[in-house]
């Protein structure tokens, strides 16, 4: 089995892979462990859901927290007795990284780059949505050329009802019509209908530039609610992050 880890700021994405398929993921929030509970805690998991440890043979991560990633590998070397490949520009990423400060470009971007390519061709655009929302476009020769990066849904609404008083807590879901009849449908239509248009306009600044239009793939915790209002959006793939990390696996390890 390989495990493999994506680190990010809000959170940590845990999944087993077995002859390529996905056998066990988990969703972790990303706080200040020791290597020891981080070991246990996965070892844990890992046994709740029917699997064996010691059947691991390899691991990869990828991570934009410095300090979490050496404390995830250090749990892996001690508990799984595996010591993890770490996403860089240094390993075999099949593409040629073509930004102004390639060092500066996070390893999610990478591997999400690597994973929409892989899937759906290139030129292709990766759009992940979580925490914050980062674009990724791989040119038609296969060069990682850039993107762009807003705040995501979660953090614009945790700042809407932290400085409104009156506002209260809601679920983001799509709403029915874009014209709220009260606080909670009128703030999920700013929300979801505002996103779903920074998402398209953005994706279509991005086609005018590159000169045609291309397959844009959505990842992350809101990819769902909005994909469904899209114009852009053409596929969605929950775990491409970590089927990048797969793909990755295979190339440093052939």
């Amino acid at each position: 089995m390989l495990l493999v880890l994506d680190i990010g700021n809000t959170n940590t994405v845990v999944g087993l892979f077995e002859a390529g398929s996905l056998k066990g993921h988990w969703r972790l929030s990303s706080i200040e462990r020791t290597s020891d509970e981080t070991g246990i805690m996965i070892r844990g998991l890992i046994r709740l859901a029917g699997m064996d440890a010691s059947r691991i043979e390899g691991a990869i991560l990828s991570s934009v927290v410095p300090r979490l990633e050496e404390v995830w590998r250090d749990a892996a070397r001690s508990y799984l007795d595996v010591d993890p490949i770490v996403v860089s520009r240094g390993i075999d990423l099949g593409l040629e990284v073509r930004t102004d400060n390639p060092d500066e470009v996070g390893a999610d971007r990478l591997v999400n780059s690597v994973a929409a390519m892989t899937k759906y061709g290139k030129p292709v655009i990766s759009v992940d949505l979580g925490t914050a929302i980062t674009f990724d476009v791989v040119s038609a020769d296969g060069a990682y050329i850039g993107g762009a990066i807003a705040p995501g849904l979660s953090v614009s609404m945790e700042t809407l009802f932290r400085r409104t008083a009156k506002m209260p807590q809601i679920a983001l879901a799509a709403p029915e019509r874009f014209i709220g009849s009260n606080t909670m449908t009128a703030t999920q239509s700013g929300i979801v209908n505002g996103y779903t248009g920074l998402v398209d306009f953005i994706n279509e600044g991005i086609f005018s530039e590159l000169g045609a239009r291309t397959p844009v793939v959505a990842t992350g915790g809101h990819a769902e609610i909005l994909a469904s209002r899209s114009s852009t959006i053409t596929h969605i793939e929950p775990w491409l992050t970590l089927d990048g990390l797969l793909i990755l696996y295979g190339r440093c390890v052939k």
